[in-house]
């Protein structure tokens, strides 16, 4: 079935402009679970600034080489959008460079797979400049085999008229080579910056403080989250991807505690592979944390499926084992009980919290001081006068049991994280 949707005037927007959008139905996904990817797919392309002509959701039941779909479903799919004055079509699922030229050439328009639609949000949301190297090399590796939107003069020849077969190709080999040169650059501008935030990393791990890192899908909320428990003024946009780099605050526990709390990109369904290996270095904040909350949209209907696409992005980068505490967000709007019983039972203690109205974001700070109380230890310290600044240390990020001034030292018995214990290791007694 094809939706349409109405112009928005007579003229309208420019034929580039107007995209048809096309979700894939496989054998074993619920009508349901289909409908919701296609409007995640349509808040992703609004995103982009498109106008959308209209959609159709198209069964995939054995993946054709040539254009993933059947001929005669792709032929119908060409017609729609070129009906609809559409000059660029947009399929929910990954091309092979192939397929992706086979169908510029079937319909005359241009033709982008999510992981386009996803790189290209990702460079318009870029604001650093390590989140801009990051974002074009990844757009770079992906463009390598298709040479599209590499460079300008590439992107105006991509479509064409229907049936032919487009311009450009005698300058491949040339924008090959420069490609390449350019991805070999863009990886050594890199390193340069994952040094820098290596060492900031190193500086910021030297602070006594433990870390907790807020993690979940795109939109979840963990940025409002952040400023809600910090009181800090992070970006916290009802947009897709409006955190790219992320962003660490100090946050206050009770009886003076102290953690660094770090907002992070979120994820999403079908992450490009690209993109994950050019965020690695940013990723790897939620790798080093002590501590995870798992940001979920409780309103979301797709909320077990961004559970578990969180997870498995976790997975890809070696943080699956850090401990976590899973909070359902978004509390204060509708939510059916029934779609987020798989969450309850993988988590009897999810805690359900608004960042709206501050539903029961006490208790997730509690929960924060105890779930890092388990990475404490005590231990004797016996601490020269001339050090007290160690003894008031303690008594800001550690628990004092018994104090006690003897001569020219304080011995002091106290419970104290990791990083705390590892500068006062050698006053152990």
């Amino acid at each position: 079935m094809i939706e349409t949707y109405q112009r928005e005037t007579e003229d309208s927007l420019p034929r580039e402009r107007r995209a048809f959008l096309v979700e894939l139905r496989r054998a074993e996904e619920s009508e349901r679970s289909c409908e919701a990817h296609l409007a995640e797919l349509k808040g992703l392309v609004g995103t982009l600034g498109l106008t959308i002509a209209g959609t159709t959701v198209a069964p995939l039941r054995s993946p054709s080489p040539a254009l993933l779909l059947g001929s005669g479903k792709s032929e119908e799919i060409a017609d729609s959008a070129d009906e609809l004055d559409a000059g660029v079509i947009i399929i929910d699922d990954d091309l092979t460079p192939r397929q992706q030229r086979n169908w510029e050439r079937l319909s005359g328009c241009v033709v982008i797979d999510r992981q386009e639609v996803i790189l290209e949000i990702f460079a318009d949301r870029a604001a650093t400049r390590e989140a801009s190297l990051q974002v074009a090399l990844a757009r770079m590796e992906y463009s390598l085999p298709r040479l599209t939107r590499a460079w300008t003069h590439l992107s105006r020849q991509r479509g064409g008229s229907r049936g032919t077969r487009g311009e450009g190709e005698t300058q491949l080999e040339s924008d090959r080579r420069i490609v390449l040169a350019k991805v070999a650059k863009l990886k050594k501008e890199l390193e340069g910056v994952r040094r820098q935030r290596a060492t900031a990393r190193k500086q910021r791990r030297s602070v006594p403080l433990p870390t907790v890192a807020l993690v979940g899908y795109t939109n979840a909320g963990k940025s409002s989250l952040l400023n809600a428990l910090a009181g800090s003024a992070v970006n916290a946009e009802d947009k897709l991807f409006a955190t790219l780099d992320p962003t660490t605050r100090r946050l206050e526990l009770s009886g003076g505690r102290s953690v660094l709390l770090t907002d992070t990109v979120g994820f999403i369904r079908k992450l490009p592979h690209a993109l994950v290996d050019a965020f690695r270095a940013t990723l790897e904040e939620t790798l080093l944390a002590d501590l995870l909350i798992h940001v979920i949209d409780a309103s979301d209907p797709e909320a077990v499926e961004h559970y578990r696409t969180t997870r498995q992005v976790l997975s890809e980068i070696g943080a699956e084992d850090t401990e976590q505490i899973i909070v359902l967000n978004k509390a204060d709007l509708p939510h059916d009980p029934l779609l987020l019983a798989p969450l309850r039972e993988a988590d009897p203690q999810a805690l359900f919290i608004s960042t709206k109205n501050g539903l029961h974001l006490d208790i997730l700070k509690e929960r924060i001081a105890v779930m890092l109380e388990k990475h404490t230890s005590g231990h004797r310290y016996r601490i020269p006068l001339d050090r007290y600044d160690l003894v008031a240390l303690l008594h800001r990020e550690g628990r004092i049991i018994t104090e006690e001034a003897t001569g020219q030292a304080v011995c002091v018995e106290a419970m104290a994280n990791e990083k705390v214990d590892s500068i006062l290791k050698a006053f152990r007694e």
